[in-house]
């Protein structure tokens, strides 16, 4: 019985996390963040994978990344600048961090 309840808790919390992930890849193309950036090829900025490989460990990535979509920055990926992005709802930046963050 108790193999039963943990297997259908492992399957309820993939499926969330899959639900999560695909509502983070949805607002990233929503606010067409995916014209900039690939999955995992990168256009004009790095791939999300890229991203998630570099803060992978990182207890402090999830608000790092925040507050780069939200004001932009240069630098950290080469010259050409993240443009800010105040116009992204602060939940909506949240998902979409988390989502690139579990690549």
């Amino acid at each position: 019985m108790k193999a039963v309840v943990m297997s259908a808790v492992a399957a309820l919390a993939l499926g969330m996390s899959g639900m999560a992930s695909a509502d983070g890849l949805a607002l990233a193309q929503k606010n067409a963040c995916m014209s900039c950036h690939g999955i995992d090829k990168k256009i004009v900025g790095p791939a999300y994978k890229e991203v998630a490989a570099k803060y992978k460990g990182d207890k402090t990535a999830e608000a790092k990344l925040i507050a780069k979509v939200k004001a932009g920055g240069k630098g950290v990926w080469g010259q050409i600048p993240m443009p800010p992005n105040p116009q992204v709802k602060d939940d909506d930046v949240k998902k979409i961090v988390e989502w690139v963050l579990s690549l």
